[in-house]
């Protein structure tokens, strides 16, 4: 059984002779009641204090777990975002040493195409001088042979008549033409 304030005050006791003073046990008993009230009525505010508390606590705790789970998550997202952008930057990384060894291997190409067309040309010149040099050649010959038979040939009167040999420069008629 519970003890109420009001189970104190309502409290009978029996009485014999030699007992005690029944007004000062009252008393006693209305002390302890009221006592006992107040302690009662500290204990139900102390319970609704503690209750509220709980919950506050329970709510706190939750907020907490919330909050590291918002922080575990950021965490991962950041470490995602590094390491995506790490990726990201190796892709870049690769992509532009290709792209600079494509552009290498045309320009190298590109050197050697004209490398070879020098070269072509060179050799074309060369042709083009061999085959000026052959026509000047020949054509100086048969000036010669021309020039032997007018001298060979009788003279004609009223005509001064030279005998000078014509040197012809192959060399410099090249250089000239060219």
């Amino acid at each position: 059984m519970r003890i109420t304030p009001l189970n104190i005050k309502k409290q009978e006791f029996k009485k014999s002779l030699r007992g005690f003073d029944t007004e000062e046990v009252l008393s006693f008993l209305e002390k302890i009641a009221d006592e006992f009230e107040t302690i009662q009525s500290e204990n139900e505010t102390l319970k609704r204090s503690l209750d509220e508390a709980t919950v506050q606590l329970i709510e706190f705790r939750r907020i907490e777990k919330n909050l590291q789970d918002t922080l575990i998550k950021a965490q991962e997202n950041s470490s995602k975002s590094i390491e995506s952008a790490k990726k990201q930057t190796n892709l870049m990384i690769k992509e532009a040493e290709l792209k600079s060894a494509q552009i290498f291997e045309k320009a190298k190409e590109g050197a050697d195409e004209i490398r070879n067309s020098i070269i072509k040309l060179r050799e074309e010149r060369d042709l083009i001088i061999a085959r000026l040099k052959a026509i000047v050649s020949t054509q100086s010959q048969l000036l010669e042979i021309k020039v032997e038979k007018a001298d060979s040939e009788p003279r004609m009167v009223g005509k001064p008549v030279h005998n000078q040999k014509v040197e012809i420069q192959i060399d410099d008629i090249i250089e000239k033409l060219l």
